[in-house]
């Protein structure tokens, strides 16, 4: 089912009963829409106006967004970051025979029909739907203190906005809805990627005015105002302003908030201060999805390795290789594991980390980088250098060859995380370098094609992306 038919959908079903229960059940467990409109609306429902009128139920409802971040979404550590790891050069799938769409992505050999090129889309729209949801009861609350709206109001736009900027990133003009009226939503045409952008930048600029610095909860488990500097950073990348970037970038580097994390096997421990936003696993003991996804032993690989050409890119004194990977030998074949996530079962000190102080460091190299400002750009590649126990580099580098040695320690650093590799090549428009190391990669492969189902429901969604 595609976005508009999700809206229209929706709408009708909920437009006056919209629950904590159908929050629940869509957020919660992301059931498929049909499975969801068979649901008899509960006794004890409550109404869409009363929903917001409570803090309790609205902070609920807000809840159950987070929930569905950490469960289904692009966030969600078996989502983005595997498709993205595997589409580039850093996993190897060995899951031939899967269904899932993943293995034709690893191959690229995307078709607008591909599985995982739609799970990501809808899913990604339905999220983008309740948090709309959410910004509209909130506009019509009176009951609902002006501190306490003001923050959940920050949180719910500030994830439509990174919900939206991996949208753009991966498959360009991207409809760019603000309301749940599934009349508007069902037709609704592209915007330019350009456009999202500035959109998104309005957006979060407003993000950073309604939300606060400090944490609303210990663990770092909600977004807060530096991940929407954070944001509004990337989005300054993409607009080629590395000076904005670098503003905001310094803003957070610079915070109490933060602290470089020193010790390098506490990178992926939840209470490091170096976390800027992390999703807690649903329930106490469960192990992140990235320590299970990634976990193989005394066998061939069956699903992903990581790559021959990641593994050439570290040195062999790298404490990364050592910390961050596990060896697999069987007879005289040897495969590396991802491995940044260890524990696979009660499980009380690891949450999945959507974004950390590492690539503030990095961005914030690379956009002083570009500006010519060697000197204080090697400040902050040279922190995750050395932590990982190799030899600072020294002034006296080349303005090119330092942007490179950034891209190469963001990718070092970041290996499965969040679609790290995809995006850096991206920013630096350097993606058709995959050429040489995926036999399949054609230029068209830098955006992903707009799924079959959704341009059949919405001619307004044509043209498709060249190439597919």
């Amino acid at each position: 089912m595609g976005y508009s038919s999700i809206f229209k959908k929706f709408e009708m079903k909920t437009i006056t009963n919209i629950t904590i229960l159908l929050f629940s059940l869509l957020l919660l467990n992301l059931i498929s829409c049909e499975e969801m409109l068979e649901v008899d609306v509960p006794e004890n429902q409550i109404d869409k106006n009363n929903v917001f009128q409570d803090t309790q139920t609205a902070n609920s409802a807000l809840s159950a967004l987070y929930s569905s971040l950490r469960d289904n979404s692009l966030l969600a550590g078996d989502k983005m970051g595997l498709f993205l790891s595997n589409y580039t050069d850093d996993l190897t799938c060995y899951a031939t025979t899967a269904t899932n769409g993943i293995y034709e992505i690893s191959q690229n050999q995307l078709i607008s029909s591909n599985a995982a090129v739609y799970s990501l889309w809808s899913n990604t729209y339905q999220q983008i739907y309740f948090s709309n949801s959410i910004l509209e009861g909130l506009e019509k609350s009176s009951g609902i203190s002006n501190t306490d709206k003001r923050r959940m109001k920050g949180e719910a736009l500030l994830i439509r906005c990174i919900l939206y900027f991996y949208l753009q990133q991966i498959y360009g003009d991207i409809p760019y809805l603000t309301t749940t009226d599934y009349t508007a939503n069902n037709t609704s045409s592209k915007l330019s990627s350009d456009d999202v952008l500035v959109r998104l930048e309005n957006d979060l600029n407003e993000c950073y005015i309604l939300l606060a610095d400090e944490y609303s909860n210990s663990e770092r488990i909600f977004v807060n105002r530096k991940v929407a500097e954070l944001m509004m950073a990337k989005v300054y990348f993409a607009e080629q302003r590395p000076a904005d970037a670098e503003a905001k970038l310094k803003s957070i580097a610079q915070s109490s908030l933060y602290t470089f994390e020193t010790d390098i096997a506490k990178v992926f421990q939840k209470s490091g201060k170096h976390i800027l936003w992390q999703l807690k696993p649903k329930n106490s003991g469960d192990a992140t999805k990235e320590a299970s996804l990634y976990y193989f032993t005394g066998a061939a690989p069956s699903s992903y390795a990581l790559s021959t050409s990641l593994m050439s890119s570290f040195a062999s004194s790298d404490f990364r290789k050592s910390n961050w990977m596990a060896v697999i030998t069987v007879g005289a074949n040897t495969w590396y594991r991802a491995d940044k996530y260890k524990n696979r079962s009660n499980n009380t000190t690891e949450y999945s980390i959507v974004f950390r102080l590492e690539e503030v460091y990095l961005l914030l190299s690379e956009s002083l980088a570009k500006q010519n400002k060697l000197n204080e750009a090697l400040l902050y590649l040279n922190a995750t250098r050395q932590r990982a126990g190799l030899s600072a580099v020294t002034s006296g580098i080349s303005q090119s060859d330092l942007i490179t040695e950034i891209a190469s320690e963001n990718r070092r650093e970041f290996f499965t995380e969040m679609g790290h590799r995809f995006f850096d090549l991206k920013r630096n428009n350097n993606l058709n370098s995959l050429i040489s190391s995926k036999p399949n990669w054609q230029t068209n492969h830098q955006l992903w094609p707009i799924p079959q189902k959704d341009l059949e429901l919405n001619s307004n969604l044509n043209p498709q992306n060249p190439g597919y």
